[in-house]
């Protein structure tokens, strides 16, 4: 498996100014698949993907990141941490 991110786009009328106006507003997924088609087809099987009506507009392979090569492992319930801002303000 590779690790994906997927940018997507959608159109949010809410910001528009009463519809006079386009706005596009952006959203990106992680996604472990076998290859790019694969990562697309898994996003766009994501409920808010499917909720906002988003487009694909387009896919990053992540095989390394500052010099680390990234591994994807299997790992049963997830494993996301996240930090929030009051955390993150003090490291």
């Amino acid at each position: 498996m590779k690790l994906f991110l997927a940018h997507c786009g959608f159109y949010d009328q809410a910001l528009a100014e009463g519809g006079r106006n386009i706005f596009e507003s952006h959203h990106n997924f992680y996604v472990a698949a076998s290859d790019a088609a694969e990562a697309k087809a898994r996003v766009k099987e994501k409920a808010l993907f499917k909720d906002k009506k988003m487009h694909v507009d387009g896919l990053h392979e992540i095989s390394a990141v500052d010099g680390y090569r990234v591994v994807l492992e299997p790992e049963p319930g997830g494993g996301v941490r996240s930090v929030g801002y009051d955390e993150a303000k003090s490291l």
